[in-house]
């Protein structure tokens, strides 16, 4: 069930072959199983359909893809600010317990959790069939990079991961904490620089979903993507990087 070191390594670009995958859904044509048409005019027809108003249906459905992109890219940049500076799961932590910091205290899993709310967002921009692939092959995927990471972690850290482990969920939030922060500070603008994609899905919702204009929004997409491989380029990796990462 543990993702393989191969996949681990080359996660990022797995998880990009499965999105391209979504959008072409080789399926509709040598299967006949759904139709080319995207998912945000699926939904925002029988939306607009069950309010009885077409044209409410499908600006509820924006508003939900702006949601889906704002809530992946807020885990995705807050999830790498405080990572790079310092949520980390060392042995060198005090008191018998595991210190974190931002999002970590509250759920395990922030980037790839912000990943798969990112990708339920761009997957909007598929057809129906594709968009349901693409969700479910991802949170599969996911949960198994989880499980290879935790099992790595409890076998270097031993107790003071396990401890981490019960007292925050694996990818749902929980309001209270119940693990103390530590005195590191998040590092924003290398997060900002480093999640150019999530960021950029949002700006692209945000400002050009109103056009309702699939190709406009496969362009913004793609050059969200672009833009985010050049900021990975120019950021340099840390000397000593943490424990824990996801892509």
């Amino acid at each position: 069930m543990k993702a393989t070191a191969f996949e681990f390594r080359f996660r990022l670009w797995l998880i990009v072959a499965l999105v391209f995958l979504g959008f072409w859904s080789p399926w509709v044509q040598w299967l006949g199983w759904g139709s080319r048409t995207i998912a945000w005019l699926w939904l925002g027809h029988e939306v607009g359909a069950l309010a009885g108003n077409p044209l409410l249906g499908f600006e509820l459905v924006t508003w939900l893809a702006i949601a889906l992109a704002a809530v992946g890219a807020a885990l995705r940049v807050s999830g790498t600010a405080y990572l790079g500076a310092g949520t980390v799961f060392s042995e060198s932590m005090t008191a018998g317990q595991v210190t974190a910091n931002g999002p970590y205290r509250r759920v395990r899993n922030p980037l790839y959790l912000g990943t798969w709310f990112m990708v339920a967002a761009i997957a909007l921009q598929m057809p129906t069939t594709g968009a349901l692939v693409v969700l479910v092959l991802l949170a599969w995927f996911q949960l198994r990079l989880i499980l290879g990471e935790e099992a790595f972690l409890v076998a270097k850290l031993g107790q003071l991961y396990r401890d981490y482990l019960g007292a925050v969920p694996r990818l749902v939030p929980i309001l209270r904490s119940r693990v103390r922060a530590s005195e590191m500070r998040p590092n924003w603008w290398i997060a900002l620089l480093a999640e150019v994609m999530p960021v950029g899905v949002v700006v692209s919702y945000a400002l050009l979903s109103w056009q309702y204009s699939a190709d406009l929004m496969a362009r913004a997409l793609l050059i969200s993507f672009g833009l985010s491989l050049v900021t990975r380029a120019l950021i340099r990796p840390q000397a000593n990087p943490p424990a824990q990462s996801a892509p």
